[in-house]
């Protein structure tokens, strides 16, 4: 049996699977819950002893057995945040998450000393919002001074991980294009965007590393800690999003994935660098070279999950009551913002259901409108990929959405385009493991990422969803009302 292994750091949970590729299958597979540090504020932060924790967990759920086939690594972790590392590769200060919002100011600041928006994009290929990396380190820099004056070692969560496994200090171009201190068209770091921030910055970035390249070799300290091979190359890995492409086989033209999970996602492979910042398609690099228009908002299962504590359902009790609504829902729209909004930037914004009438009002119209609203968010994107020329074929359904049927019909009929569904789930974690794959094979010869996910990536016909004409065009009704209403309440949060 030979297999590799993918490691998904997401923000609720650390998993590792291990994926035999010759069976083409995960033989095994093991989790470990992360905790959240929330305020009212907009603060979203987690601990490096959490991550370490979640590696001797998960790790330990597997078997010796099976430890022992691994022959590649890779790792796959939330985007943006930031992990702050002394000399001696101690945490500074907690882990600012992808969806904290207490940086609205940072990002003002850096934006008015770059020249304004078009100087931000024109050096990034994205806006500066508080989700990116960049705001974070300005607000350690100005609220916790002694911290950042020891700064060493700047990583984002994958990074971490493969730092713990390997000690080596590198980063690809597909997490580092969100960091917001990086040029995605020219794939190298901002300096005039650092130099803001703090002169010094530059210099502390770590080295630039091909996705294709490995990130080092596990350690004989992790080895021993973990139970896995010493020696073995860690790949070098990415964001979930970048991950999510691989393991959907979102890494040629014409395909999309979404990810309704936590945070909702929609991205697509892009030869050529393209963005549309304004309408929310931030400029991306893939972790299989070529670049990774996405889209993200920071409210999806958030709002099911509100309606679902709302009336006290279970998920399927929500399908349920959802599923007894039209399309549409009758005119109640739910305008999910629980956390702040980052497509549209609106780090402050509220949630709300609105609509009401004494005629629409039911459990099954709220909780309809509750997974309507977030594929509503992402027609908003995909509009802005028609926009820029890329023709999509179909979508690739991940994340905990992909999983209910009513769900997978609202988001093929609102898209109107099919809607697919991979066979193994983990998007994320699989995707890591044939980025694994990917590398060892680089090791002895040329191996091409897009004809290796073709060979193991495959799809659960069972789970497909086609747009049905009548829906769409009750849809496109329902997608206009919604667009009306966040354009009216967006004042209200600036």
């Amino acid at each position: 049996m030979k297999t590799v292994a993918g490691i998904d750091l997401g923000t609720q949970s650390m998993k590792v699977v291990i994926y035999d590729y010759e069976s083409k299958e995960i033989i095994e597979k093991a989790s470990c819950p992360m905790e959240l540090i929330s305020d009212n504020d907009g603060t979203r932060e987690q601990k490096t002893e959490w991550f370490d924790k979640g590696l001797e967990v998960c790790f330990g759920k597997l078997s010796p057995e099976n430890k022992k086939t691994i022959e590649a690594i890779g790792v796959s972790g939330q985007q943006h945040g930031f992990v702050p590392l002394d000399k001696d590769g101690k945490a500074l200060y907690n882990i600012k998450l992808w969806n904290d919002t207490s940086t609205t100011e940072e990002c003002a600041i850096i934006t008015k000393e770059a020249g304004g928006d078009k100087e931000v994009v024109a050096n990034l290929g994205n806006l500066m919002l508080p989700g990116f990396t960049a705001p974070k380190i300005l607000w350690l820099k100005r609220h916790k001074a002694d911290a950042f004056a020891n700064l060493k070692y700047i990583m984002l969560p994958h990074d971490y991980l493969n730092w713990k496994l390997t000690g080596s200090y590198v980063m690809e171009y597909g997490d580092a294009s969100g960091t917001a201190l990086f040029d995605s068209k020219n794939r190298c770091w901002s300096k005039k965007i650092c130099s803001i921030i703090d002169p010094k910055l530059i210099d502390l970035l770590p080295e630039l590393i091909e996705p294709s390249s490995p990130a080092g070799k596990v350690s004989s300290q992790a080895a021993q800690a973990y139970g896995i091979p010493e020696g073995i190359p860690v790949s070098a890995g990415g964001g979930d999003n970048m991950m999510g492409a691989v393991g959907t086989g979102t890494v040629a033209d014409g395909f999309l994935t979404m990810s309704m999970g936590t945070s909702g996602t929609l991205y697509g492979y892009s030869d050529k660098a393209i963005s549309d910042p304004e309408n929310g398609l931030s400029g991306f690099c893939s972790s299989t070279g070529g670049w990774l228009p996405l889209l993200c908002t920071m409210n999806c299962t958030v709002a099911t999950e509100f309606v679902r504590g709302l009336f006290q359902m279970d998920v399927k009790e929500l399908d349920g009551e959802a599923s007894k609504a039209p399309c549409g829902s009758e005119g109640v729209l739910v305008i999910p913002f629980f956390n702040g909004e980052r497509t549209p930037n609106l780090p402050n914004g509220r949630a709300s259901i609105t609509g009401l009438t004494a005629a629409n009002t039911s459990r099954a119209n709220i909780a309809r409108a509750s997974l309507e609203s977030a594929v509503f968010a992402m027609r908003g994107g995909l509009d802005a990929f028609r926009k820029l020329g890329f023709q999509p074929k179909e979508i690739r359904l991940i994340g905990g959405g992909s999983k209910s049927p009513v769900w997978r019909q609202i988001a093929a009929d609102i898209m109107n385009l099919p809607i697919r569904v991979p066979l193994l789930d983990e998007a994320a974690a699989l995707g890591a493991a044939v980025q694994a794959l990917w590398c060892l094979k680089n090791q002895s010869g040329t191996c091409d990422i897009a004809s290796l996910c073709a060979e193991h990536i495959k799809l659960d016909e069972t789970k497909s969803a086609n747009p049905i004409e009548e829906n769409v065009k009750a849809y496109d009704k329902a997608y206009a009302q919604y667009s009306k209403v966040v354009e009216t309440l967006t004042p209200l949060y600036k």
